[in-house]
């Protein structure tokens, strides 16, 4: 899964100006991290659709994407 995120997803997210980073999969739940632009993006919930639909079309595996949004370090200055 790592792989895939890695090879696959993140340059189309980066495409975007986005980050994702593969962080763990417990069973059927992967946990990314979402940073740069998908930090703040207000349609987030799309593109978790589109990633998990992508993984299953690939993958032949159904998975729950849990995102976690990394603001810069930054925002909280």
């Amino acid at each position: 899964m790592e792989q895939y995120i890695n090879e696959v997803i993140r340059p189309k997210i980066q495409g975007d100006g986005g980050e994702i980073t593969f962080d763990s999969q417990d069973g059927d739940t992967v946990t990314v991290i979402m940073q740069g632009e998908c930090s703040k993006c207000l349609i987030l919930d799309r593109c978790i659709a589109w990633i998990e639909s992508q993984i299953e079309n690939d993958l032949g595996e159904k998975v729950t994407i849990h995102a976690i949004r990394k603001k810069p370090f930054f925002w909280d200055t």
